[in-house]
């Protein structure tokens, strides 16, 4: 495939960009998650009426794998949390004394829409403080339109920072751009077009430019831009690598509800088990890169919602299957979903969830270009289909499979099955499986409380009780806030048209 060739599917953003046999391809592929999902969903409640013994059998064995999968996560959760506890400790400067790092500038773009200036200031404030010589830093805050509102608080921000930075700018994405979907990646990429400009006017080399693409409530630790020079300038390929944090989900940990913290923690968790498994890592919310790269993909998707995942597929294939994620095992802290109310609370979590769910919308396209692009090796293309496909599906049904479809072969077994040995220990076997893996639950809530004693400073001992009893809720967090809003998302890309998510912002405020 020639680059020509490469740079018409590189920012495809669904079927309809496509024409004759590669649109009906690539919408087929579109709805394979849900169809897996459906299908087994739909196979359960079939299979329990006509072939119950097969489907008891099936849920035993299942819960089994589910137990050891469980445990083995669980291993990987510990590791990255003591290495995660030693990057924290590690003094970075020092370990890059042998190293030649004067020549990197640090690029952070902060998008915003609509933020309050509170939510802003804060990110921007713990930027200044980072261990970073600020005269080798540029920071692009990239507001939506240039309405009164978002002037305002640009020129407040202009006239705050610019003297804290080697560079600030502030940027104003126009609406209203064809071909443009409006969100995160359009906003991000029209702002990095413009700090091209900036950087091409100062002459500074693209190579030597590592860009920070951060919400606009991340706050860093100090030693961020030290832990990921240290990594770029360590790194195998650093050219051809991102670089993934640790989200932790602590800025408002104390505001948010029991629920809130719950969720969050899970998606903490099953970032730091990707952390351990690198050859399954790709790039999530908060991601680093190099600016040379971002230039030769043509930055972020204007025309999806999930660009912060699909950046590192533009740069995989780009590159013909030649980029990784490199796991930086170093925490960056967001905002936990915190709103009024309760019912509000559990909406906005179902829409993040939902919103994150539609990553999904990555599989067709991964799929699309493992089949168009040759020179992609067939190992690495197994490899990243089984996981990606097995993950999603896992996403919509495992909850579903343990907590509620394991009953079916009793309901509806009928009452040959139920006079059975194996219907009198289906129920006994599962409830025991179950009992065992409460390991992951206490694992999770050990290292919890961990990570909030070491990252935040206001932790007392009268957290702790409250914050243990909070994961009693895990079992419904993953069912109503994990398979639910993922089953949602999937089933919305298969029917495609106007069930298709658009971008939606998570609210972000300060309790006073």
């Amino acid at each position: 495939m020639n680059n020509e060739t490469k740079k018409s599917y590189l920012h495809i953003g669904q079927a309809s960009d496509l024409q004759g046999k590669d649109r009906a391809l690539y919408r087929a592929l579109e709805m394979l998650p849900a169809v897996l999902a459906w299908a087994t969903i739909v196979g359960a409640f079939f299979f329990s009426w006509w072939r119950p013994v097969w489907v008891a059998v099936f849920i035993i064995v299942f819960d089994l794998f589910w137990l050891i999968k469980t445990v083995f996560l669980s291993f990987h959760v510990r590791a990255n949390w003591r290495r995660m506890q030693r990057h924290l400790a590690i003094d970075w400067t020092e370990k890059l004394t042998d190293k030649k790092w004067d020549h990197l500038w640090q690029l952070v773009i902060v998008p915003s829409a609509g933020e309050s200036a509170d939510v802003i200031r804060e990110s921007l404030d713990l930027i200044v403080l980072a261990r970073w010589p600020r005269e080798r830093m540029m920071v692009v805050l990239a507001l939506e339109d240039k309405g009164e509102v978002a002037c305002r608080v640009g020129a407040q921000m202009q006239k705050n920072y610019t003297d804290k930075f080697g560079i600030f700018s502030v940027t104003y994405h126009p609406q209203g751009v064809a071909g443009e979907m409006r969100g995160k990646g359009s906003n991000e990429t029209y702002g990095m077009r413009e700090a091209q400009k900036i950087v091409d006017a100062h002459n500074i080399p693209y190579a030597d430019i590592l860009v920070s693409s951060f919400d606009e409530d991340t706050k860093l630790y100090s030693q961020y831009f030290l832990c990921l020079a240290w990594h770029f300038l360590t790194a195998e390929r650093p050219y051809r690598s991102s670089f993934q944090p640790v989200p932790l989900y602590h800025n408002n940990v104390w505001e948010s509800g029991a629920l809130a913290r719950v969720v969050a923690a899970s998606g903490t968790f099953w970032q730091m088990m990707q952390q351990e498994r690198p050859e399954r890592l790709t790039t999530f919310s908060s991601h680093s890169m190099s600016f040379l790269s971002l230039v030769e993909v043509d930055f972020w998707q204007t025309n999806i919602v999930s660009e912060d995942s699909r950046i590192f597929w533009n740069h995989f294939f780009w590159y013909d299957g030649d980029w990784r994620a490199v796991p930086l095992s170093y925490p960056v802290s967001l905002d936990a979903n915190a709103a009024p109310t309760l019912w509000q609370t559990a909406k906005n979590i179902y829409k993040q969830q939902r919103r994150w769910g539609w990553g999904v919308e990555n599989v067709p396209y991964m799929l699309f270009n493992f089949i168009k692009n040759k020179k992609v090796p067939l190992g690495t293309k197994l490899r990243f289909s089984f996981n990606a496909l097995e993950g999603f599906w896992s996403w919509a049904t495992n909850a579903l499979i343990i907590f509620a479809l394991g009953w079916l072969p009793l309901y509806l077994g009928g009452r040959e099955f139920n006079g059975t040995v194996l219907s009198f220990n289906l129920p006994q076997m599962t409830r025991r499986i179950m009992t065992l893996a409460m390991f992951g639950i206490v694992t999770s809530a050990a290292i919890s409380q961990a990570m909030l004693r070491h990252t935040k400073d206001d932790y007392a001992d009268k957290h702790r009780a409250p914050l243990l009893l909070h994961w009693i809720l895990m079992p419904l967090s993953i069912i109503f806030f994990g398979a639910f809003p993922g089953l949602e998302a999937q089933t919305r890309l298969a029917l495609g048209g106007k069930w298709r998510l658009g971008f939606w912002i998570t609210p972000k405020s300060r309790l006073k």
